[in-house]
């Protein structure tokens, strides 16, 4: 195992035993070869599983909704992004020479699925038992600062559930333009209410992002008119 990788595996607190498990897991699909597409897919739902056990005992009065709200904040991609930036798994990743010039070793999708193969290879390694430790060790910090109270439902889910309640068609997300070099984009996208004849406009780095951001201002726009 090379030292960088070593490094890796301290910071994660965990020894292989297998050191090629932990190669094919910052291996992408673009660098051909055995990859991390099949660990990445067993990580996922490994990690799903030990958020949602620790979830239902860390709150024991919150609803299924609240619950299934809170688990997917602590395991979508910008969060899973963020824990492998913590690691610095960019720096580990073996990717194809165009992923490498289009800047894939900073992307959002592409270390969101290095983590969770990296929870994968450590779950082939050393069992269910020392993966599920690493992953709450990892987590731990975020899970404990959650509230209920607090944690609010995205702005797509809210306009979703305002419209539904005034018995009013559901709303469209197009996206108008994508501007930037593929590692740092700017999506642009717009919410349209056909029903009530109105559209806001949004933006973000991601397409998810943007379409948050045009439900938010859509929100904000049919409050202020109620009001």
């Amino acid at each position: 195992m090379k030292a960088d990788i070593n490094k890796l595996c301290r910071e994660l607190g965990y020894s292989f035993a297998d050191p090629q498990l932990i190669e094919q897991a910052l291996t992408h699909r673009s660098a051909g070869g055995k990859n991390n597409e099949r660990l990445e897919y067993l990580g996922d739902a490994i990690l799903g599983f030990v958020i949602a056990d620790e979830l239902f005992k860390h709150f024991p009065k919150a609803s299924e909704g609240q619950l299934s709200r809170l688990r997917s904040s602590l395991v979508k991609r910008d969060t899973l992004a963020e824990v492998a930036r913590e690691f610095n798994v960019g720096d580990y990743l073996r990717l194809g020479q165009g992923e490498l010039r289009s800047g894939g070793q900073s992307r959002d999708s592409i270390l969101a699925d290095g983590i969770e193969a990296i929870f994968a290879s450590i779950y082939l390694d050393g069992g269910y038992g020392v993966c599920r430790d690493v992953i709450q060790a990892i987590f731990l910090p975020r899970l404990t600062t959650m509230s209920l109270d607090r944690h609010r439902k995205d702005p797509k889910t809210e306009l979703q559930e305002h419209l539904q309640a005034n018995k009013i068609d559901l709303p469209g997300y197009e996206i108008v333009s994508i501007n930037g070099d593929p590692h740092n984009q700017l999506f642009t996208v717009t919410c349209i209410v056909s029903a009530l004849d109105k559209s806001t406009t949004g933006q973000g780095a991601s397409r998810r992002k943007a379409e948050q951001d045009a439900a938010s201002r859509m929100l904000a726009l049919l409050n202020n008119e109620r009001q």
